[in-house]
């Protein structure tokens, strides 16, 4: 069972779960973060260093968004991996926490 980034990391982006990982499974886009479901090796560390709390096991993941599961595995085959922290975006907190963002993912 992997975990999933969900909907409250688009346009946020915080990377403090990226510094805790242990294989390097993260995939960073232009605002938004995913986790490789092939290379998670569920180890739970990231879960609570994500500030916007949008980091679920698989199982976890909300009704209303199981759509991120799929979502993860394939941005994960086209973005770069992330290994070390960088600065959220500029408007992060702004973010944090408002519904229906995933129309403003930018792939």
């Amino acid at each position: 069972m992997a975990y999933v980034v969900t909907e409250n990391c688009i346009k946020c982006k915080f990377t403090d779960c990226v510094d805790v990982c242990p294989v390097d499974c993260f995939h960073e886009g232009p605002n938004f973060l995913v986790i490789d479901p092939e290379e998670c090796i569920d180890c739970t560390l990231c879960v609570p260093e994500c500030p916007a709390e949008a980091i679920f096991a698989e199982d976890d993941v909300p009704q209303a968004q199981h759509g991120f599961i799929a979502l993860n595995a394939e941005l994960a085959q086209i973005w770069p991996v992330i290994s070390e922290r960088r600065e959220a975006l500029p408007d992060a907190d702004e973010w944090s926490n408002k519904p229906d963002k995933l129309k403003y993912l930018e792939r």
